[in-house]
């Protein structure tokens, strides 16, 4: 397997589908028509649908949920979670979500059993929402968690969640860099009523500086499309990659158009090998 080409497929948002050691994972589904979805003390604006919906997805193995925020757990993402093996998420929500979820701290490790043999381990990381501590972030915005996804013969993938900590990410680098696949949550987000609208995840410069930290041979931004409350999207990623002599590891791929569904061909039976298509 060439470690730079797992099928990876960007559904919008946070939403991300992809093979991994015979498993099938989902991040954060969203799968809400667009609208307003409201939060404490305003409203979140989705505005553009999901390229697949929860039927055309096929058989998905584990979810992989950063948090349970509304852009990253809507009401068709939480029907989803129903029918699916194991939900891995941040502690507090594993408590109140149910369905067998289970909630990681940080560097807790879970070993999930492979098709034919072997584990596959993923390990909860640390995520911050927000600028400063975690102590100072949590109360207003609440726990997120990053996942590392490790195994025999397989290549190391990361998934960022909703953080805006390079030191969070320097910590993870000192443990499992350099990193194959680095999926990062990005957009530059801010809101004027938290944290005097400073960032609450990452903008492109940091999300190259991630890249660069991690050491990542392939990173592909996400969470930067698809909402309202977005300030960066695919040209400053561009930009900033760019700007850091990196845009040879930036994979924006094509992502599909809401029209282009998953074909049947693309949900294959238990034990077949996902075919999404490789990214270059």
């Amino acid at each position: 397997m060439n470690p730079d080409q797992i099928p990876v497929r960007v559904l919008g948002g946070p939403t991300v589908l992809f093979e991994y050691g015979g498993l099938r994972f989902l991040t954060d589904p969203t799968f809400d028509a667009p609208g307003v979805h409201l939060v404490p003390g305003g409203q979140l604006t989705k505005t553009a649908p999901s390229a697949a919906t929860p039927a055309e997805l096929g058989r998905v193995d584990v979810v992989l949920l950063s948090h349970d925020h509304p852009d990253h757990l809507d009401g068709s993402g939480r029907e989803l979670l129903s029918g699916v093996p194991l939900v891995l998420t941040t502690p507090a929500a594993g408590q109140h979500l149910g369905n067998g979820a289970k909630g990681l701290a940080d560097w807790e490790p879970v070993e999930l059993d492979r098709p034919g043999g072997g584990v596959i381990t993923v390990t909860g990381v640390p995520a911050v929402h927000g600028p400063g501590t975690r102590e100072e972030v949590e109360p207003v915005t609440g726990q997120v968690v990053g996942f590392v996804l490790t195994g025999e013969g397989l290549p190391t993938v990361y998934i960022s969640g909703d953080n805006a900590s390079l030191d969070a990410v320097r910590q993870i680098a000192e443990r499992f860099g350099p990193v194959d696949t680095a999926i990062l949550f990005a957009g530059a987000p801010r809101f004027p009523m938290l944290f005097d609208g400073a960032l609450i995840v990452l903008d492109s410069a940091q999300a190259a500086e991630a890249a660069g930290i991690l050491g990542a041979r392939r990173a592909i931004p996400v969470h930067y499309d698809s909402w309202a409350h977005f300030t960066e999207g695919r040209d400053d990623l561009v930009t900033a990659f760019t700007a850091a002599g990196l845009a040879d590891r930036l994979d924006l791929g094509d992502r599909l158009a809401p029209h282009d569904r998953l074909a049947p061909n693309d949900r294959p039976d238990l034990g077949d090998r996902l075919d999404l298509g490789e990214r270059r």
